[in-house]
């Protein structure tokens, strides 16, 4: 795209803002101008005038240390509409509705938005008592089995970041309140390859999560479920994870490899 046998590569004009949003995405974590341009290879006054008007129309905001930049509200809000075309819905409701039968519970697709993870599918329990967190729902990173997995995906130095500088909400009694307790569920998390909450966003409730990865093998959303924990013990909500991990995969496929559809 950028350089090639030290000859640079022109990009047209009317590309290059969408060039920089395309490496920032496959970058999957904050980055600098010079970092782009690496990839790129625009003149040097091109690319921090390029990061400039997408920061100021809201594509992109600056990170707290002043120097990386991440998607901004217009950007995760594109990629939430995209990953909700009619065409990957279909594909998408088919699967989890099939997940929902088989687990006998509420699945849930959420994306990480910036503070919260935003809930954009769901397919309900046939169960009268069910658990209403509708599509559109913000729920904390610190607390949920979606929120664990998404802060699991992080590299360390932002997870120890964000782990010391956020609010972390404590919904219930169980909830993780401290760094220290939330660096070593993460640890937890990336290990076992799920993420579980018992009774820590909400009394009486559990749930299960595991990453839906793009093309780079990278988290882009989590597929979960919850239940009442009258009626679903943790012990054996998570005797349903190779459910999950071969849904995640189905939808990952569906997402990653749209021609194949």
């Amino acid at each position: 795209m950028a350089k090639s046998g030290g000859t640079e590569t022109a990009i047209p004009t009317n590309l290059r803002l969408l060039s920089v949003i395309e490496v920032m995405a496959q970058a999957g974590v904050p980055v600098t101008p010079t970092e782009v341009n690496l990839k790129l290879g625009l003149p040097k006054p091109t690319i921090h005038r390029l990061f400039a008007t997408l920061e100021s129309e809201g594509f992109i905001q600056r990170e707290i240390d002043g120097r990386g930049y991440s998607p901004g509200l217009r950007a995760r809000n594109m990629s939430s509409g995209i990953l909700s075309s009619l065409r990957i819905r279909v594909g998408r409701v088919a699967i989890l509705t099939k997940l929902a039968e088989e687990i006998g519970e509420t699945c849930n697709i959420a994306l990480p938005d910036r503070d919260a993870m935003l809930y954009i599918d769901r397919v309900e329990t046939k169960w009268p008592l069910r658990i209403q967190l509708p599509v559109g729902t913000r729920v904390p990173f610190n607390c949920t089995a979606s929120g664990k997995m998404y802060l699991s995906s992080l590299d360390r130095r932002h997870l120890q970041s964000y782990a010391n500088s956020a609010l972390l909400e404590v919904k219930t009694d169980k909830s993780i309140s401290t760094p220290d307790a939330l660096l070593q569920e993460t640890q937890m998390v990336r290990e076992q390859g799920y993420a579980t909450d018992d009774g820590e966003f909400m009394d009486g409730m559990v749930a299960v999560a595991v990453p839906i990865t793009d093309g780079y093998g990278r988290l882009m959303s989590t597929l979960s479920f919850h239940a009442p924990d009258q009626r679903l013990s943790m012990t054996l909500a998570i005797q349903h994870v190779d459910k999950l991990k071969q849904a995640a995969q189905k939808l990952s496929h569906l997402l990653t490899q749209q021609e194949d559809v």
